[in-house]
């Protein structure tokens, strides 16, 4: 099989921001190669529907959302059985703020199909306020990968040495290989950790993660509080998750922030939450 003639699924997940939605919908259609299959899953969202756009037929799983927060990693294993079912060869997961570049799709499934074992990232340029295109192949005007990622270029490609450093807003992965890693740990509830989980249970069972120079997403601007106190809850929660999973703490940068606002503090291996009287 060839990247031409597989079938490659490409996953997002949305709560709200439908206009970000529509405008990832609008750079799968116009892209060099068009996804074979397209799906949403709506974290409680009934206002979420099916579309077409230019031609690219998008289709929406629905999942409830619990008290604890958005169930990202369940929502994503049911998008990827959702797909394996309809019969894709390849999924493509990628955040529903991120756009797809002119070559993402094609590019995962070559690469997808050439090394099918390998858990396949690529780079993510964070875009400023108030860009707007019309075709994905503009958005290669505005390319600045995260500098906190790897980040080769075009046409070549990275092995990962350091789990820690992927993330779930653009990856692919052939059915084989996510079988292999077990999908995501849906211990993991609301924002936070499950990222880092995945890669280390990708290592765990052997799956080698590589960076795809070629497949490059394009997040679109929108207000983030650094450090997110809106997730200190889940993050505290996650964080003990993948403590007992890994013996270490994921997420440290947030948490000595939260340290630094009096917002948590260390009690022998643990992080725990100040309460407000002490």
């Amino acid at each position: 099989m060839t990247g031409s003639t597989t079938t490659i699924g490409v996953l997002t997940l949305a709560h709200g921001r439908r206009d970000r939605l529509a405008a990832q919908h609008l750079t799968l259609a116009l892209g060099r190669r068009r996804p074979d299959l397209y799906t949403v899953v709506a974290m409680g969202d009934p206002l979420i529907r099916e579309s077409d756009d230019r031609g690219l037929h998008r289709d929406v799983v629905h999942v409830d959302v619990p008290a604890d927060g958005l169930p990202l990693a369940t929502a994503r294993n049911r998008g990827v059985e959702h797909l394996v079912d309809r019969g894709a060869d390849v999924v493509v997961l990628l955040d529903v703020d991120c756009l797809a570049g002119f070559s993402l799709v094609s590019a995962y499934a070559d690469a997808a199909c050439a090394h099918p074992d390998r858990l396949w990232s690529g780079p993510v340029t964070y875009l400023p306020p108030d860009v707007f295109v019309s075709h994905p192949a503009e958005l290669a005007a505005h390319d600045a990968p995260h500098p906190a990622r790897p980040a080769p270029r075009p046409g070549q490609v990275e092995e990962s040495t350091r789990p820690e450093l992927f993330w779930s807003l653009s990856f692919a992965v052939t059915p084989t290989t996510w079988e292999r890693i077990g999908g995501f740990d849906e211990a993991y509830v609301g924002y936070g950790g499950e990222d880092t989980d995945l890669a280390r249970r990708a290592e765990a069972a052997g799956v080698r993660s590589w960076w795809l120079g070629s497949a490059r997403a394009y997040h679109q601007h929108h207000r983030v509080s650094s450090p997110p106190v809106e997730h200190l809850d889940a993050i505290l929660r996650n964080g003990r998750t993948y403590h007992q999973r890994w013996g270490e703490w994921p997420m440290l940068g947030w948490l000595r922030d939260f340290e630094a606002r009096g917002l948590v503090r260390r009690d022998g291996d643990q992080w725990v939450k100040v309460r407000p009287d002490g």
